[in-house]
């Protein structure tokens, strides 16, 4: 009886490479079946973990910070927060507030945060913000924003399709003039029933091809009658329009085994993250 693979390497001895040969295609198949899997132990480079630093403030709210940890992207998640934290927000008048170490859930945002203030601020545009981060390791995050102008909505309206019934869908079309005196960025949201839920329509647009011209941002028909809807207009300033959009990158690219890898572009400095003022205007509209 010939052998056709070889006990201890697990390939095909000559004999039977000889005689696949001469079979075409199936002795092509054959000989592929010799070392068709390698497994390979990648040694990954270990990063320090980095305090993450995201904070929104807001005119008449209480100031507020979430701060984490990064952890390498292929461990598994960690609920822990960093201990031995301190946060000091650099009000516009010079005077620091050392915000209170209260882990909490906002409700008007549904987002958590770690860090909060016991007054609200006020902030107006032009006003800058400048805010300190700090532990016990010695690992030390700074950042500065500054309040941008307020961008007036000129008008927010619906229309609807000449569909009929369940297809009868409506599209949100905001409309607003664009400075002409300086490169303006904005994020465009569209939230049904609520603010805190997920936002039925995101996009962020800069002023690049229309300085100083009326704008009009919207969405698809994709509204139903007696919809209510929120329309919010964000003025952003650059940093923060550069983080959004690497956000959405990094999100693209995350799982794309043919995508570049993207960075986060943060807007602090010896860490990740955010530290931003929100300057925005919003209208309720209920679709009849």
């Amino acid at each position: 009886m010939m052998m056709l693979f070889n006990p201890i390497t697990g390939c095909l001895t000559p004999r039977a490479r000889s005689l696949a040969t001469g079979l075409g295609t199936g002795g092509i198949l054959l000989l592929s079946a010799c070392g068709l899997q390698k497994d390979i132990d990648v040694e990954l480079p270990a990063y320090p973990a980095q305090l993450v630093v995201e904070s929104y403030l807001e005119n008449n709210r209480f100031p507020r910070v979430s701060v984490t940890e990064s952890v390498p992207y292929l461990s598994a998640p960690d609920a822990g927060l960093p201990q031995g934290v301190k946060v000091v927000l650099t009000l516009p008048s010079g005077r620091r507030d050392t915000l209170l170490y209260a882990p909490a859930i906002n409700p008007n945002t549904n987002k958590g945060y770690t860090h909060t203030g016991r007054t609200r601020i006020s902030a107006r545009p032009g006003d800058t913000f400048k805010l300190e981060v700090y532990d016990t390791q010695g690992r030390r995050v700074t950042g500065s924003a500054t309040m941008p102008a307020t961008v007036p909505l000129d008008s927010v309206e619906y229309k609807y399709n000449d569909l009929t019934g369940s297809q009868r869908m409506a599209y949100v079309l905001a409309s607003f003039r664009d400075p002409a005196a300086t490169v303006d960025f904005y994020r465009f949201q569209v939230h049904k029933r609520s603010v805190s839920t997920d936002p039925e329509v995101e996009y962020t647009v800069e002023d690049r091809l229309s300085n100083g011209q009326p704008l009009s941002l919207g969405t698809s028909y994709q509204f139903s009658p007696k919809d209510t809807v929120f329309v919010t207009l964000y003025h952003l300033d650059r940093p923060y329009f550069q983080f959004l959009q690497s956000v959405q990158d990094a999100r693209n690219s995350n799982g794309n085994p043919f995508a570049q890898p993207s960075a986060i572009k943060s807007t602090v400095e010896g860490g990740i993250g955010i530290f931003t003022i929100l300057s925005y205007q919003r209208q309720r509209l209920i679709l009849k």
